[in-house]
């Protein structure tokens, strides 16, 4: 036991941290074994929903758009001596019996909730029969809601797109393929994400929204040769690139922590003559170089900039001033600052709010509320992300009345507060462990007009998960699927952590498989971890069974 529990210590740890090294398993290859290990409602698992597409979305012709192209072959799963009507029949009843009806007159978000309720809810055998039993009105702008908010849920995204194609009413627009894009890319099914594509290209909805999206995808999966061939592609699609493409192209890998190649194009761009850089391009590369906090390289940008005779805006200061106050270097912030309004360019509310934030963080509430002042005294109206800033600063030091006040002070003024306003708070709260005062701003979140978001519940299922008091996170995480917000997987692994920590093994397993058959990849360190204390909990045939799952997601190739 005690051994158990120097693990479970370890797994909390774990918890406090997102770990930057994922799944060593490779997702592209994403076809899941036929067999469950956990007593679950039945559920076909991400591999087979996503196998199932085999070539389905390319088009016959060109400009086809055709609804009932895609259908795919449903597979229910019935209850012995019972047909598949019957079943559907008890799925619809189930449905209705379950609230998820949807009213007549009820507003846009409201129907996508129920949908994604559903979902997130109902086996997957039973999804299509259930959604058949809300008797929602099918619209464009219906499907790109529900795949927005499935966009942390890629396999469940995939479902709904398959089951709204076969509805009447249904359009292909770019909207909806760049959603269902969006959430394919985060679990990294990029060859259905090329499938997607080419359904585009027949349908002559292919832009460079389509591939700065895939761009941005492969940037974050730390695929830097593929999203600087996929940017290259763009000219074989006819989408002829010039400066503002390669100013994102930088600016993405730039916002991926790959400043490093960004830098690389920028030099290869002016070696070429490819275009000549302007004033964005500069900028992009020194907000890229301040996230690093190399400040050598940011200067050196600078300088290189007022070289070549470019004279630094508003933003190329702000640049500046957000690179020193991230590296605690909040008195050089301030001396750009007066150089900015020596040199007649007008600060903005931006450049305010980074000198509140940066000011804040060093504890100098004083310095930073004098610049909230001089915010409101150069005419500018008060705006959320300023005053968040003051909510932080008055947390940092401890003055959580006071930050209440700002809060009120907000409303009063109509501009919020919003749920990043509360995250700020709850955040504070939890680090100066005021553990009970945060569960209480979180209920008065839904009290008010300002609903949870997924990182408010994140924080607050990591909060309880970090304080031995799992059954309340899963009270959060109950009422976070009841609105229809699907966990992420920084949720998941501080649950399934929780969960081991209290030896709650079985139940640890059961939300692990839940992630994958949403098709979320875990954290390799999180299978590890939730692997270890299985064998140290005797559930030793446990242990080798979701091994050989992960180790058959590995090996078994996934076909478009």
């Amino acid at each position: 036991m005690r051994c158990l529990r120097r693990t479970a210590a370890h797994l909390l740890c774990y918890a406090r941290t997102v770990p930057s090294n994922e799944a060593r398993m490779a997702f592209d290859q994403m076809l899941l074994p036929p067999t469950t290990v956990l007593c679950r409602p039945p559920r076909v698992h991400a591999g087979h929903m996503l196998d199932g597409m085999r070539g389905s979305w390319f088009c016959t012709q060109a400009g086809s758009t055709g609804t009932h192209e895609l259908a795919m072959d449903q597979k229910f799963t019935v209850v012995p001596g019972s047909d598949g009507s019957e079943a559907a029949e008890r799925v619809c009843r189930i449905a209705v019996d379950q609230q998820f009806t949807v009213v007549p007159g009820s507003d846009l978000s409201e129907v996508a909730e129920r949908v994604c309720r559903v979902l997130s809810t109902q086996p997957e055998p039973t999804v299509a029969p259930a959604l058949d039993a809300l008797g929602v009105p099918m619209s464009r702008e219906l499907v790109a809601e529900v795949l927005k908010n499935l966009s942390n849920a890629g396999v469940l995204a995939l479902t709904f797109f398959r089951w709204a194609e076969r509805q009447e009413g249904f359009v292909y627009t770019a909207e909806s393929f760049h959603n269902l894009i969006e959430a394919l890319g985060k679990i990294k099914q990029f060859r259905l994400v090329w499938s997607l594509v080419e359904a585009m290209r027949c349908r002559g909805l292919l832009s460079k929204d389509t591939f700065r999206l895939i761009v941005r995808r492969y940037a974050r999966a730390r695929k830097v040769k593929e999203a600087v061939e996929t940017f290259e592609k763009m000219g074989g699609f006819g989408l002829k690139t010039d400066l503002s493409d390669y100013n994102w192209l930088i600016d993405v890998l730039s916002k991926s922590k790959q400043v490093r190649k960004a830098n690389a194009i920028f030099k290869d761009m002016k070696r070429n003559g490819k275009f000549v850089p302007d004033l964005k391009t500069y900028t992009i590369l020194m907000e890229g170089w301040g996230h690093e906090k190399d400040l050598l390289m940011l200067k050196s940008v600078y300088q290189e900039m007022l070289d070549a005779g470019i004279k630094p805006d508003v933003v190329a200061y702000g640049m500046l001033i957000s690179a020193f106050c991230k590296s605690a270097k909040c008195d050089e912030a301030i001396k750009v600052f007066h150089e900015m309004e020596a040199t007649g360019v007008m600060p903005s509310p931006h450049v305010y709010c980074m000198l509140i934030n940066g000011l804040g963080s060093e504890e100098r509430l004083d310095e930073a509320l004098k610049f909230f002042e001089l915010s409101k005294s150069s005419g500018f109206p008060m705006e959320v992300p300023t005053c968040n800033a003051v909510v932080g600063a008055y947390c940092r030091s401890s003055k959580f009345e006071h930050a209440f006040r700002m809060v009120d002070e907000m409303r009063k003024s109509g501009i919020g507060p919003n749920s990043r306003t509360y995250d700020i708070i709850l955040q504070y709260l939890i680090k100066s462990q005021k553990i009970d005062e945060a569960y209480n701003v979180f209920q008065e979140m839904g009290r008010s007009a300002c609903e949870p978001q997924i990182n408010t519940y994140t924080i607050m299922v990591g909060m309880f998960c970090s304080n031995e008091r799992v059954d309340m996170a899963l009270k959060v995480w109950n009422q976070m699927k009841e609105k229809g917000v699907l966990p992420c997987m920084h949720m998941f692994s501080a649950l399934i952590n929780g969960l081991c920590f209290e030896n709650r093994l079985e139940e640890a397993c059961s939300y692990f498989q839940e992630m994958l058959d949403k098709g979320i990849r875990p954290p390799a360190q999180l299978f590890s971890n939730l692997k270890q204390a299985l064998i140290e909990g005797g559930r030793i045939s446990l242990a080798q069974e979701m091994a050989f799952k992960l180790d058959t997601l590995r090996k078994t190739p996934l076909r478009p």
